[in-house]
């Protein structure tokens, strides 16, 4: 069974800095390519931020580009958004994704999710 779990959301002031964790179990985490969504209220659920299986390729939205970084350590089975310059726009909550193609099927797994909040 696979589990994503995220940690490190909480509340920062406007222009500060918070990094997210996300846990893998259930599966041999270097084989997967991991992504971070975020909701915002009011919104549907976007993509922030990719990376692949070995972790020197990613990919960012336009909104996150020069501000966040997606990182991992598959010997920790472990994946990280570290976001700076934070704004009020940026509050919502972050979600670890991927999915595992198996016999054909494809099946995607997501964390939580762990709630940001940037207010003064």
């Amino acid at each position: 069974q696979v589990q994503l779990v995220e940690s490190g959301g909480g509340l920062v002031q406007p222009g500060g800095s918070l990094r997210l964790s996300c846990a893998a179990s259930g599966v041999t985490f270097s084989t997967l390519i991991m992504n971070w969504y975020r909701q915002v209220q009011g919104k549907e659920r976007e993509l922030v931020a990719s990376i692949n299986r070995f972790g020197d390729s990613t990919d960012y939205a336009d909104s996150a580009k020069g501000r966040f970084t997606i990182s991992r350590d598959n010997a920790k089975n472990a994946l990280y958004l570290q976001m700076d310059s934070l704004t009020s726009e940026d509050t919502g909550v972050y979600y670890c994704s991927s999915y595992r193609t198996t016999w054909g099927m494809r099946n995607d797994y997501w964390g939580q999710g762990a709630q940001v909040t940037v207010s003064s």
